[in-house]
């Protein structure tokens, strides 16, 4: 008789946001602007913009967010109402240091967070807690040039133990730098590099990308990765009972067919999507294949000889890591890869969502596994879920068996993965409430169990609904994960 896998008790059930996509309150509290606050609203098929100045003539969607600075408590009732177990969120760096290189922190958004986090414990909710999420401070993207200078490191440093010192006690759960592979690599050439965009267009990624330009990029994620070991090292110090732990974003790869030459593209894409940052903070070292990488597309970048001492002390407690969609590899008539973008070719045998991600509960118990082998460390899945257009109903109900439906084949992989000897600790989707697309600035493209009235250009009353998915994950919830019709 099969036997069937249950989730562990204390299991971390929860659901994720990023402050700049749901606090609002820009100018509020003390706070200095972000690299988002400058990103104006686009779509799916326009990219955003990002403006030197604020510019009146634009709209900036994550100025307004979901007015969450405002309304954490009543969105935390809500949470704890579904029985979230733990609350992922971040913390916004602008907020904390306004500038990222104040002498002394701001106490109002020291306090704010100390409540907020106050908030969670009262309703038994434990928080994890992302220290930069998408949130440069301007200041350090216009004046030190991102994380190419070397600079930010120390800069990152300050920040992580006001963090560690301010919360020790209320946070015990971190995680120091979110999809810090996709982010650097890629779209978070500005994001979360701070390196701004001579076209200023907030962009996916960029395949035609000089060699300047991607060891400009390569240049920036190693002081990340090498800021990061700082901050971990320097956490267990403050608090032993700290838990650190990386957050990717997290890719499968298929070969698209059973060419040998398929194969090695998709073991190619998987080792520079995946391992290529998290080999570095779960191992202390860079892959065997690095130099090899580098060489192939003249990628020249700094590394001191110190460097590979912090990198070795300062591994991580666990991984965390997003999962949407899957991908397919292969080669390209010359024998490279198509490496280079994070949207490879599409899966002919999976559908999509309405804005392209292939829809692949499977290739969650995939990565677990291929994570699980590789490092052997506790895995945490702190964000996975589906954006979709949703109304509210006259009566208020909003109706979203999209949601149920993909979050519950995805809550069976996790099962699956279990019961093959993965070591899962969590599972928080993405998001807890409505909030604005990082990648789009669109508030239409809704991810939340809890719908907020609010569009694109702010217009709405910002009042809270409950989904079905919100009352679907309650029963999920307080079943721990058994109940999942």
């Amino acid at each position: 008789m099969t036997q069937t896998m249950k989730f562990p008790d204390g299991f971390l059930w929860g659901g994720a946001v990023a402050a700049t996509q749901c606090e609002g309150a820009w100018n509020e509290g003390g706070k200095g602007e972000t690299v988002l606050d400058h990103c104006t609203t686009g779509d799916k098929d326009h990219p955003r913009l990002i403006t030197d100045v604020i510019d009146p003539e634009y709209s900036y969607p994550t100025q307004r967010g979901c007015r969450q600075y405002e309304k954490y408590e009543e969105d935390i009732r809500l949470f704890a109402e579904m029985g979230f177990r733990t609350y992922r969120l971040s913390i916004n760096w602008a907020r904390i240091y306004p500038n990222g290189d104040d002498e002394v922190p701001n106490r109002e958004g020291i306090e704010h967070y100390r409540k907020l986090f106050e908030c969670c414990r009262k309703y038994s909710i434990e928080p994890t807690v992302t220290m930069t999420h998408y949130d440069m401070p301007w200041n350090i993207c216009v004046k030190y040039g991102g994380w190419a200078n070397r600079t930010v490191i120390d800069l990152f440093l300050n920040y992580a133990r006001t963090l560690f010192s301010e919360y020790k006690g209320l946070v015990r759960r971190w995680l120091t730098f979110n999809e810090i592979n996709f982010g650097t690599v890629t779209y978070g050439q500005i994001v979360t590099s701070g390196v701004l965009p001579e076209n200023r267009r907030v962009v996916m990624d960029d395949p035609n990308a000089s060699s300047e330009e991607r060891s400009l990029r390569f240049q920036a994620l190693h002081h990340e990765l090498v800021a990061s070991a700082l901050a971990v090292k320097l956490g267990h110090e403050i608090d032993p009972e700290n838990q650190i732990g990386c957050m990717q974003c997290g890719f499968t790869y298929y070969p698209l067919t059973s060419k040998p030459e398929d194969v090695l593209a998709a073991q190619h894409d998987m080792e520079i999507w995946n391992y290529y940052a998290m080999d570095v903070q779960c191992k202390g070292k860079y892959s065997y294949w690095a130099k090899r990488f580098w060489d192939e597309h003249e990628i020249s970048i700094k590394i001191k000889e110190e460097d590979h001492r912090i990198l070795k002390e300062g591994t991580v407690d666990f991984i965390s890591f997003s999962y949407y969609k899957s991908d397919c590899s292969a080669a390209i008539s010359d024998g490279d890869y198509n490496s280079g973008t994070n949207f490879g070719i599409p899966n002919p045998y999976l559908k999509s969502t309405e804005w392209g991600w292939a829809i692949d509960p499977q290739g969650l118990r995939y990565l677990l596994n291929e994570y699980y082998a590789r490092y052997e460390l506790p895995l945490m899945i702190v964000e996975n879920g589906i954006g979709a257009y949703e109304n509210k109903e006259n009566d208020d109900s909003i109706h979203d068996q999209h949601r149920i439906d993909f979050l519950r084949e995805h809550i069976v992989q996790i099962k699956a993965a279990l019961k093959d000897g993965v070591d899962v600790i969590g599972y928080t989707p993405w998001s807890a409430i409505d909030i604005v697309s990082a990648g789009t600035g669109e508030m239409k493209k809704r991810y939340g169990f809890i719908y907020v009235d609010a569009d694109d250009f702010g217009n709405g009353s910002y009042e809270r609904y409950r989904k079905d998915s919100f009352y679907w994950y309650q029963r999920v919830i307080a079943s721990n994960g058994e109940d999942l019709d």
